[in-house]
């Protein structure tokens, strides 16, 4: 099944370790690999503008996270200290000034919007030492020579991790009792930020891994090394590997210079291009091309909007950006940037898909569809200003639109080859391309089209058939490197569900606006400058019969290359359909028996190709301590955590409005079940939520309440768009969509956070509500109260504009 947001995978799936006898080489009890996972999603939703916004820490946190030095072409796409720090567009601005620092909260309550991890990193103060079971026998070493490379047990497992904040866990311990850990009302898993940079980065490798030969794990800084022959033990499944000698060390110091050796997170980094048809060039990133996809039947109000934020769009795109222009209304127009001295397109009918033999001849023909900005940017503005709002006296809705034709001829002229101006020489894109749709009003002809009207008879089979064939071109569009971000604006109802299917499946996102103003404008520039990498395939491996039960995320099973399999790989596998900085993978984790192990790992791998077509695989491995002590666990819960993963969990099954009512029916139910399995109090029949969860009950009472759930955002397709995003957003974003953050502006330009509780309006203060995607602000003045709703419109986490309307 190809559909990303959730994996199933059967608890009684056999386990994949294998633990050593008295040999550690020896290999024992090795079960058949579990049946691969499947994945389901929910229906793409349903019509209307929130778009995603503001980091939690924007406002009005003084300090601004230092983004990391960017990958330097030069430098083959490998991070060096010398590489000079660019501006990462794919992260958010810094926060706003205020004339004086915050005030402190009037009581006690936590500000911090993101709790700390408690990844184990390797410390040179750390204590090293042998295994406590008895020292197994070598052929080619001694048995002191074993270094079991551990952190301290004093450890304090509350510290954050500086190396790896890709991985939030929902606990800091695991809890060895199967029947316990496994209860769903709580549950444990983890969120992985795949695509997250961080600073400062993990350290670089150039070379080839060392993996292991049974169950295709890493070697890293907790593996048990036998210093004399340079042999490691996996922590995955126990199988002792060689190291072609590179382990072999006089000293544990020694070892310590290896990065796998010493850090918890390492990146390889090879920069052999692999891909048919690539020319490197000094920067591989504006080799792919934008093709703009525009609808024509827009209103003079509308297109005037829309020209303006257009003009000022590539006004703002790099020199070395080429670009293309397609509009689309009852036929699909390619506009030609060989002719300077008027706007000129060809036509191709709008009815039905493209003929090879119409698109051969334009792609290769004498016009020129994909331009450098430097050369063309004159012509791309007379195009813009050629365009004419629609004619016939027809209401929004019953206007022809053929975006799915329009989109096949922009794959097409990425695919075929374009003509630089400036040097006339033919190349094919080697790095990520984009599709940019500008859509007005719903998909009403030709391929991938639904009726006019939602009272035809045969509407919903329609609507289907719709729904899969955009998905399938938005597959296709994928395998072509190419992603479709929709951006929707105006009033007419644009059918959400099929356009949604069309940006999902190509690893982009739809967006909805009010209109094509400046919010819009801002946008469109967002979605071309967006870092992301392409080809992603995420990795999960558990020691311990531990396995993941549940992904959701922007992902979907992946088809294993059957050269890279190893004898006992039960890895779980995912592709991403892109890796972007503002998406996580939400992980729901099980156990199959009982744990014996004091210890237990996990290892996540992510490889994909950066925007320099570099080839990376970061590998983060993690060691967290085993307790028998319920209360022990209850304490290392990370509640912000545990309640994004409750509530991603929850917003899966939420597929319309009648689902919203029903899954907040089902929170009012875990709470009570997590309050009779974890809060019964001692020599009674009474319960009490336990008081190490105590910010758990707000956080989901907050999810109740607020926009996922609740109706505080107007319409329900607002809020179907707004769960599609919060099920494949970040933790920072994830967490404040569900618990707000609320701020009190007073006069002399302060602002104090206050406790999401009930606040007593005053005269002098405005009370600003920052909810993720949108921020509520209310001021009261001559005791009438006006409500300002304030729209924030964003891709992913990138703070873009603020709309305010009086309703």
């Amino acid at each position: 099944m190809n559909n990303n947001n959730q994996l199933q995978q059967s608890p009684s799936s056999s386990s994949s370790n294998a633990y050593p006898s008295s040999n550690p080489s020896d290999i024992t009890s090795l079960s058949p690999p579990p049946p691969p996972p499947t994945f389901s999603s929910p229906s793409p939703p349903t019509r209307f503008p929130p778009p995603p916004l503001l980091r939690p820490n924007q406002v009005p946190t003084p300090s601004v996270k230092v983004p990391p030095n960017l990958l330097s072409p030069a430098n083959n796409g490998i991070r060096t200290p010398m590489s000079s720090p660019a501006p990462h567009l794919s992260t958010p601005p810094g926060p706003p000034v205020f004339s004086s620092p915050l005030q402190p909260a009037a009581v006690p309550f936590r500000t911090s919007p993101a709790t700390p991890q408690p990844l184990a990193a390797f410390s040179p103060a750390s204590s090293l030492s042998l295994p406590t079971s008895s020292s197994p026998q070598f052929s080619d070493g001694a048995p002191g020579q074993l270094l079991h490379q551990m952190s301290d047990t004093a450890e304090d497992y509350n510290h954050v991790s500086e190396h790896s904040p890709n991985v939030l866990f929902t606990a800091h311990k695991v809890l060895k009792e199967k029947k316990v850990a496994n209860i769903p009302s709580l549950g444990f898993g983890a969120l992985v930020s795949a695509g997250q940079e961080v600073s400062p980065g993990p350290q670089i490798i150039q070379r080839d891994p060392h993996r292991c030969q049974n169950c295709g794990s890493y070697s890293n800084l907790y593996c048990n090394i036998l210093l004399g022959s340079g042999q490691w033990q996996c922590v995955i499944c126990r199988n002792l590997n060689t190291s072609g000698g590179e382990y072999i060390a006089s000293s544990k110091e020694e070892l310590r210079n290896l990065p796998e050796l010493s850090s918890p997170s390492v990146e390889y980094v090879q920069t052999v291009n692999k891909r048919p048809g690539f020319i490197p060039v000094s920067d591989s990133r504006a080799t792919g091309p934008i093709v703009l996809v525009i609808d024509e039947c827009l209103d003079e109000v509308q297109l005037q909007h829309l020209q303006s934020s257009l003009h000022a769009f590539v006004d703002s795109l790099p020199p070395t950006t080429r670009l293309g222009i397609v509009l689309y209304g009852r036929a699909v127009s390619v506009y030609d940037f060989s002719e300077e001295s008027t706007a000129s397109a060809d036509v191709l009918p709008g009815k039905e898909s493209p003929s090879q033999e119409s698109l051969k001849a334009m792609v290769y023909g004498s016009g020129i569809y994909l331009a450098s900005i430097h050369a063309s940017l004159p012509v791309a503005h007379s195009i813009f200003s050629s365009f004419r709002p629609y004619k016939l006296n027809l209401p929004e809705t019953s206007r022809d639109r053929c975006l799915g034709a329009a989109v096949e001829v922009a794959l097409a002229l990425i695919q075929g080859p374009s003509a630089e101006i400036s040097r006339g020489v033919v190349k094919r894109p080697g790095g990520n391309s984009r599709i940019i749709v500008c859509a007005g009003g719903p998909v009403t002809y030709g391929p991938g089209s639904v009726p006019h009207s939602f009272s035809h008879p045969n509407y919903l089979h329609m609507e289907k058939t719709a729904i899969k064939w955009m998905e399938n071109l938005g597959h296709e569009s994928h395998r072509q490197s190419t992603v479709i971000d929709v951006l929707c604006a105006g009033t007419c109802p644009v059918r959400v569900p099929i356009l949604q299917s069309l940006a999902k499946a190509s690893g982009g996102v739809l967006v909805l606006h009010d209109d094509f103003g400046e919010a819009f404008g801002v946008n469109l520039q967002r979605a071309s400058a967006r870092a992301a990498g392409s080809h992603g395939l995420l990795e999960i491996r558990c020691s311990d019969n531990i396995f993941v039960s549940q992904v959701i995320g922007p992902g979907e099973e992946a088809d294993v290359d059957s050269s890279e399999a190893f004898r006992n790989d039960t890895a779980l596998s995912i592709q991403m359909l892109s890796v972007e900085e503002t998406q996580s993978f939400a992980l729901c984790i099980e156990s199959r028996s009982d744990i014996k192990s004091d210890f237990v790992y996990f290892q996540f791998v992510i490889q994909y190709s950066n925007a320099y077509q570099a080839e990376v695989s970061r590998v983060i491995t993690v060691k967290l301590p085993t307790v028998d002590s319920v209360p022990k666990y209850l304490e290392s819960v990370q509640d912000e955590v545990a309640a994004v993963l409750i509530a991603k969990k929850t917003l899966l099954r939420a597929k319309n409005f009648n689902d919203a009512l029903d899954m907040r029916l089902t929170i009012d139910e875990r709470v009570k079940d997590i309050a009779t399995k974890f809060g019964q109090l001692p020599k009674s029949k009474l319960y009490q939520f336990p008081k190490e969860l105590s910010l758990l009950p707000e956080l989901l009472f907050h999810l109740r309440r607020g926009p996922l759930l609740g109706s505080i955002v107007g319409h329900e397709d607002e809020r179907s768009v707004l769960r599609n995003l919060f099920l494949n957003a970040s933790f920072d974003l994830s967490l404040r969509m569900v618990a707000p953050r609320c701020l009190m502006h007073r006069e002399g330009g302060t602002f104090e956070e206050l406790p999401a509780h009930d606040l007593a309006m005053q005269s002098d203060a405005a009370v600003v509500l920052d909810h993720g995607t949108d921020v509520f602000i209310w001021l009261v003045c001559f005791t009438i109260v006006i409500d300002l709703f304030v729209k924030i419109v964003v891709i992913g986490e990138l703070f873009l504009h603020l709309e305010i309307s009086i309703p």
